[in-house]
């Protein structure tokens, strides 16, 4: 049996995962949305293609996604994926920051941040002097 895959709870997903309020996909999509109107859309089964392709092109995300997101086969793939998580993941990451490494190579910009202001100023005096002489 093929499960029917549901358009609207897809666009929800997607515009959760992309942090995007139904308000703000509203305003969007044009005058014409509005925050309830998207909540009745995305309870719906099947979304008119025309709308798919402007929702698309809103959330940057491909038609295709929206008709072809099974979050159920998704579980499926990466539960079957990985079997032994054990060294998969690293519990106690090392960092190679040196802060006195950091200090140094900021004070390094800082500098040179300084001498190029001081440079600019020098050409700016020069082309100012020739201004007053002229």
């Amino acid at each position: 049996m093929e499960k029917k895959i549901h358009q609207g709870r897809n666009v929800k997903r997607f515009r959760e995962m992309l942090n995007i309020k139904q308000e703000a996909l509203a305003y969007d999509l044009g005058e014409d949305w509005n925050q309830k109107k998207i909540s009745m859309l995305e309870q719906k089964d099947v979304i008119e293609d025309s709308l798919l392709k402007q929702i698309s092109a809103v959330l940057k995300i491909p038609v295709e996604a929206f008709q072809n997101f099974d979050e159920e086969q998704a579980i499926n793939i990466i539960s079957n994926t990985f079997h032994d998580t054990q060294g998969l993941i690293n519990y106690s990451p090392t960092f190679n920051n040196n802060p006195i490494d950091k200090l140094i190579q900021l004070h390094e910009e800082k500098i040179a941040l300084y001498e190029r202001m001081l440079k600019e100023k020098d050409e700016m005096m020069v082309r100012l002097e020739k201004l007053i002489n002229k």
